[in-house]
């Protein structure tokens, strides 16, 4: 009687090259959806402070958008911040950004220069507000910081933004109550250091690249910014609804929180562009957005949380088109 074991191994060859063929297929639609040649040219990315949280992400971005857009270059700018960045987009110098949802509010209901043009392509990552003062401070609260020397962030970032707010919640003029300082995530660790300033205030991701070296000296302490503090700051407007309570988590910096979680504010980044670019363009670089989450995340904490489920809420700015298509063709 004849073999049979010859045919159903071939059988099962030919079922395991259907299975693989199928595999290739649904890889390379994710990698290059419908056979397209992906997008080309150039385009600026602003970023923000050299060794905080938006230049990183936007050099590694630059990277993952190279490998899917070998033609595309991608030129980045340093910035000082949300506010500049929210700017640079809206009047035509630059074509993407990051940028927190309380300073692109701000924009619009200033009615800046192109501000209706504004779009969303993704909601990344939530920024949290830091606080900080040398370990040996004898400062307490918000509160204490009148007549102090403060670091408030530079004059276009999301941080003098927040920090003045802050302030007035507690009832100082950022202008009058304190002696303000332009330093950023690069200056303004060093200088608390060197005791040139008593508080710094930054807002970014966790953990903070610039602060960690700090940090792991026991260099600084966090001052709170408690529940009644921030029913006051939302009492400051429309461009304040977007900050929610939060803590800071004793895993985000163990060698100054001690296992003690921090009351503090936080606020979601918008990954943004405008209306007048290319749609095919911004579908390319959302889709690179959402797929290079762990690798990009494996270098950038913070990156680790964009989510495709949440991506879309970009308010308040509606989605560009790309991006619209690109979330309807992964829709389930």
């Amino acid at each position: 009687m004849p073999k049979v074991f010859p045919r159903l191994g071939r059988r099962r060859a030919l079922q395991g090259a259907a299975v693989g063929a199928v595999a290739l297929a649904l890889l390379l639609w994710w990698l290059l959806p419908l056979g397209e040649k992906p997008p080309s040219g150039t385009i600026v990315f602003s970023t923000g402070t050299s060794r905080g949280v938006y230049q990183e992400y936007g050099e590694r971005l630059r990277t993952e958008l190279g490998r899917d857009m070998p033609g595309l270059k991608v030129k980045l700018l340093t910035s000082a911040g949300s506010q500049e960045n929210v700017q640079r987009v809206a009047t035509g110098q630059a074509d993407f950004t990051i940028a927190a949802a309380d300073a692109v509010a701000t924009y619009k209901l200033r009615h800046g220069s192109g501000a209706g043009r504004l779009r969303g392509v993704a909601r990344l990552y939530d920024d949290y507000v830091h606080l900080i003062v040398p370990r040996d401070s004898d400062l307490r609260s918000v509160a204490d910081l009148r007549h102090k020397r403060v670091a408030t962030g530079l004059p276009d970032s999301g941080v003098r933004l927040i920090a003045d707010r802050v302030l007035r919640a507690a009832g100082i003029d950022p202008h009058k109550d304190i002696t303000p300082v332009a330093d950023g995530i690069d200056t303004g660790p060093a200088r608390l250091r060197d005791g040139k300033i008593d508080a710094f205030f930054w807002s970014g991701g966790l953990p903070t690249k610039g602060l960690v070296a700090l940090a792991q000296q026991g260099g600084f302490r966090f001052l709170p910014i408690d529940d009644t503090l921030v029913t006051r700051l939302h009492g400051q407007g429309e461009g304040a609804r977007y900050y929610r309570t939060t803590k800071i988590p004793e895993s985000a910096y163990p060698d100054v929180q001690q296992g003690v979680q921090v009351p503090t504010i936080a606020v979601s980044n918008l990954l943004m562009t405008r209306t007048d670019m290319d749609p095919r363009l911004t579908e390319w670089v959302t889709r690179t957005v959402i797929k290079s989450r762990d690798g990009i995340g494996a270098h950038v904490h913070s990156a680790q949380l964009v989510d495709l489920r949440t991506a879309i809420y970009t308010d308040p700015l509606p989605l560009q088109e790309g991006a619209r298509r690109y979330y309807r063709s992964v829709k389930p």
